[in-house]
């Protein structure tokens, strides 16, 4: 025999040669499940038809789901950073004759909450002000159990169904080679994704627009996303959209900003709530339902099932029905914050589901989450998810049990105990599933009347402010000029182009392309025609709504302008006048906002009159990004910042960034160094300006400027925005 003389391999190369045994290559191979059977569909859950519910036979689905559920640990996947408060709700106006959830039955009655609100994308460590969706969600501790509302600041979401969210998740997390970037959207594999699935679209239009960089959390809504049923006592069905509107209105930053926010405090959003509850601005939403009689299912433009769509408040009003009020920051962020456990199946008697194939699929996913997070089947027990109403069932033991069970019995039937613990009869409280028939095939398909891709996504557009086009333009341009295929951005365009052909010549203006004449189909790229929602091409259906005002946040009528809570940055140093900053401060005290004074050093400034005031910050520890408006106040000592180039910056930002700017005496003339000098009194609204100190006018002058938020008008000026 042949003598093999090659020599051993050392340990090293053992271990590579090992490694490369486990390593895989999809090129052109067939999709299959992790036991190697090739799958036929991969975009549809297994349904009772088409509009049917999901079943829990899709192996398919279940092993999708829970892989992706377990992937990592204890971080959350999704909406990993996150902050919290507790509160109460307070119905206003009871609406039995809808449901007979308890909580919502009498004006006035309170039930205790604790809302968190997060990102979606990004680490624990990640920044508060990446552009991303939030979630918003609310643990309702209510007399007959826990009821979750599990939702996001954004009312739609980017997937008909459940099937292909982690698909979507891992096509926005950061990429796997190199686990580059962080909380960003920006990048390769998400766009990818996103322009092989039309169904997205109208949901990129919400992420690119400014909902996807709020102010702080009290500035955002909050929507349920999915179409959930309200149950009354006679058992009448109601199709019900849920809305949270805050009482400060809906307010967001600019990219530029978020950027530098970003860069100067990742924990905004953070500090911002927990500041507001602590100084006792507490945060108030109201609670909105979109109520749909059963016999009008059918009766709209688009599926009241899809996720993807809205129903425009034109066509349906939202009626206010309660209002939730966080005054009580957590004790402990990780007890609380960090173990709190939402689920969207946790409802009581008197709410229900519909057949959404996304949320049908996320009735199954979060429990599966939590076991995984959270470590045990009793985290139930964790005391921020503990229900205040009795628990009593048969379940028993598994790891961390804190439950200690009386009695020899743990089944039912039972007469050992007495036939303990009993089934309540509906009458007495007991959850019934509403009757809804179901007859159908089983079957791997999407509804045709899902296949409406476009139609709200102009809708969306269409109801913009010019501004708020502009902001989706500049983001889009932002998002696709990271991405390094040009197929893909091509491919978007193609998509951007059935929504507004002036949008998609815009963006693609910007990236130096040109638009398709028409998009590239997924089928191209491994989906069959027979499996693209029944027809091979996406449609578009024109909305029964040509725009809506409550779509824009600039338009929106439903909030009074305000200035509570509002932080402003009073520029000082020696010398200052006194008085004038004390004036500004006390108008703004009683409108519920805040006077922050800024100077180039610590500790303290001398005034004009020998006094001293406190320093909140310096200019090397904050940005003009971390507040709402500016003011400059009289003062010889004023001379000495228009050298400091920090005190430049600060000011230019602010310009830059559309905030109010306010400037009394000698403060003008430190204006006079900014880049917006000849813009003081060229027109400029949102520069208040007033040579007087002693001007009796304006702090109201001011404080109105500042109620509009920004002065959008100033965008058109800036050449390098």
């Amino acid at each position: 025999m042949k003598q093999n003389n090659k020599p051993l391999p050392n340990n090293q190369e053992a271990k590579q040669m090992d490694l490369s045994k486990d390593k895989s290559d999809a090129t052109n191979k067939f999709l299959t499940t992790n036991q190697g059977i090739k799958i036929n569909d991969d975009n549809n859950s297994l349904k009772a038809g088409d509009r049917g519910p999901s079943l829990l036979e899709d192996f398919i689905l279940r092993e999708k789901i829970t892989h992706f559920d377990h992937e990592r640990i204890p971080e959350r996947i999704v909406h990993a950073r996150g902050s919290g408060a507790h509160g109460y709700f307070e119905v206003t106006n009871p609406i039995p004759q809808f449901t007979k959830a308890g909580f919502l039955q009498e004006a006035g009655q309170k039930t205790p909450v604790f809302a968190r609100f997060s990102t979606v994308a990004g680490s624990r460590g990640s920044t508060d002000l990446a552009r991303d969706v939030r979630g918003f969600s609310v643990k309702f501790y209510t007399q007959e159990g826990i009821y979750d509302f599990v939702g996001n600041n954004i009312p739609v979401f980017f997937i008909q169904d459940a099937t292909k969210f982690p698909d979507l998740v891992h096509a926005v997390k950061p990429e796997p080679h190199n686990e580059i970037p962080q909380a960003s959207s920006a990048h390769d594999t998400f766009w990818d994704f996103i322009s092989l699935m039309p169904e997205s679209t109208h949901m990129i239009m919400w992420l690119m627009s400014d909902r996807a960089i709020p102010r702080s959390y009290r500035m955002m809504e909050g929507f349920g996303v999915h179409t959930f049923r309200f149950i009354n006592e006679l058992n009448e069905s109601h199709f019900v959209k849920i809305h949270w509107k805050p009482k400060l209105g809906t307010h967001a930053v600019v990219w530029d900003e978020a950027q530098k926010i970003s860069g100067k405090d990742p924990d905004f959003h953070r500090r911002d709530l927990w500041e507001a509850i602590d100084t006792g601005n507490f945060p108030e939403w109201e609670l909105g339902v979109q109520i749909v009689p059963e016999a009008d299912e059918h009766k709209y433009e688009f599926d009241l099932l899809d996720p993807t769509k809205i129903i425009p408040e034109e066509l349906v009003p939202v009626t206010i029905i309660g209002k939730m009020v966080l005054n009580r920051n957590p004790d402990n962020f990780f007890a609380e914050t960090e173990q709190i456990a939402f689920h969207p199946g946790h409802v009581v008697p008197g709410i229900d589901f519909t057949n959404d194939p996304l949320l049908q699929g996320r009735l199954f996913s979060y429990t599966d989450t939590q076991l995984s997070r959270l470590g045990s089947p009793n985290f139930h027990e964790i005391p921020i998810n503990r229900s205040i109403a009795p628990v009593h069932n048969n379940q028993r033991d598994g790891h961390m049990r804190q439950e200690i069970n009386m009695g020899r019995v743990s089944y039912s039937p039972n007469s050992l105990g007495g036939g303990c613990p009993y089934q309540a009869k509906i009458a007495e409280g007991g959850f019934s599933s509403f009757n809804e028939r179901v007859d159908a095939h089983k079957v791997r398909a999407r509804s045709e009347s899902f296949s409406d891709h476009f139609g709200q996504a102009k809708l969306f557009f269409n109801s913009q402010t010019q501004t708020e086009k502009d902001h989706i333009i500049r983001a889009l341009r932002f998002e696709l000029t990271k991405v390094e295929t040009t197929a893909i951005r091509v491919r978007m365009l193609g998509i951007l182009s059935q929504v507004d052909t002036g949008l998609a010549q815009s963006v693609a203006q910007g990236l130096r392309l040109v638009v398709p004449a028409s998009p590239e189909q997924p089928m191209n790229h491994g989906v069959s025609p027979e499996n693209l929602g029944g027809e091979q091409e996406p449609k578009t259906v024109p909305s029964s709504v040509e725009s809506s005002q409550a779509l824009s946040m600039i338009n929106n009528p439903t909030v009074t302008p305000t200035i509570a809570s509002r932080k402003v940055a009073i520029v000082c140093a020696d010398g200052v006048d006194e008085q004038v900053v004390l004036n500004l401060k006390m108008a703004l005290l009683k409108e519920d906002a805040k006077g922050c004074i800024i100077a180039p050093y610590h500790g303290i400034v001398k005034t004009d009159k020998g006094g001293e005031m406190a320093v909140d910050f310096t200019f090397l520890t904050c940005s003009s990004v971390l507040f709402d408006a500016v003011y400059v106040p009289g003062g010889q000592g004023l001379n000495e910042l228009s050298q400091d180039a920090d005190v430049m910056d600060f000011l230019n930002d602010a310009y830059r960034h559309c905030k109010i700017i306010g400037v009394q005496g000698q403060g003008i003339e430190l204006l006079s160094g900014t880049a917006f000098a000849d813009k003081i009194d060229n027109g400029d609204e949102g520069i208040v300006a007033e040579e007087d100190n002693n001007s009796p006018e304006f702090a109201a002058n001011f404080i109105i400027a500042m109620a509009g938020h920004r002065f959008w008008a100033r965008e058109a000026t800036l050449s390098n925005n």
